[in-house]
């Protein structure tokens, strides 16, 4: 059945509820385990204003591994990403079918709180956005904002390790994060999405507007991240997907008979054998640089 999603905020009022979703506690694992999936994508499809952006797509994200997506400009590789916490429904008019399972639990569920979803399935855009506050401020704000007041500092130090940022901004955490260069700013990012504790990191082509020095440390970055958190990425790059993921998705672009455009998932498998023997003739030519 078709769930039409309508724009979501942060409200006291959305906190204070308590859902399925508050029931579910993160859980890092530092050991390699053996494959568990994390997120069950299920026949989802995501609809625009009525116009199909991506069709059927199905796959499973395992705790504790890298996810990339990848695929041509417009193929629904975003689109698809949003959908894993809930981003899409702050777009008017969209419209998802099929089924995302959590831990088991339907993310697009009647009790599902989306600042719940959200808690728990952070979120690194494209561009590094940090809120025109200090670097303290940016880190702690989710916190905050989910109504945590106690041990601040030390989740903001926690965060800023684990991003590999604290020894380069531990004696200015009160300057502004506009101030900070972009590989900074990014990495300011991704601990302002650990902050809340989240199992998944969803990266929206975290590197696309980095230069290469700062790019590779975003890479190594992932490697460490990926022993506590599950990673999903997309990214134009296929040498950064072979180089940083354990499983990866590719994406093509249809076209329907009303001549409109739409993505599709062509094939998911290990990372290696997508780059080297893929079973779909249409990846073979991505990867090998004969389409794209």
């Amino acid at each position: 059945m078709a769930r039409k999603v309508e724009g979501t905020t942060m409200t006291e009022e959305n906190q204070a509820q308590v859902t399925p979703m508050q029931q579910i506690e993160p859980q890092h694992h530092a050991d390699k385990a053996p494959r568990e999936s994390l997120v069950t994508v299920d026949d989802v499809t995501v609809k625009y204003s009525g116009s199909t952006a991506v069709e059927g797509v199905t796959f499973d994200i395992a705790t504790n591994e890298i996810t990339a997506l990848i695929g041509a400009s417009g193929c629904g590789k975003s689109t698809l990403l949003r959908c894993i916490n809930r981003m899409n429904d702050l777009i008017p008019g969209a419209e998802v079918t099929g089924t995302i399972n959590y831990k088991g639990v339907d993310l697009y569920g009647e009790k599902i709180d989306p600042v719940q979803v959200r808690k728990l399935i952070g979120m690194v855009f494209q561009k590094p956005n940090p809120f025109p506050k200090s670097i303290y401020d940016n880190v702690a704000f989710g916190p905050r904002v989910l109504g945590i007041k106690e041990d601040l500092d030390e989740i903001v130090e926690k965060s800023l390790r684990r991003a590999s940022l604290w020894d380069e901004v531990k004696n200015r955490l009160n300057s502004s994060a506009l101030g900070m260069s972009g590989g900074q700013q990014q990495r300011l990012c991704i601990a302002r999405a650990i902050a809340t504790s989240p199992d998944v990191i969803l990266m929206d082509e975290p590197c696309s507007a980095l230069d290469p020095i700062s790019t590779g440390r975003i890479e190594d970055l992932m490697e460490e991240l990926k022993t506590r958190y599950t990673i999903v990425i997309v990214t134009h790059n296929m040498q950064q997907a072979a180089r940083v993921s354990d499983k990866t998705a590719f994406f093509t672009v249809n076209v329907n008979e009303d001549d409109k455009r739409f993505g599709q998932l062509v094939e998911f498998d290990d990372t290696e054998k997508i780059f080297t023997n893929p079973s779909d003739q249409r990846t073979e030519d991505y990867v090998t640089g004969k389409v794209g």
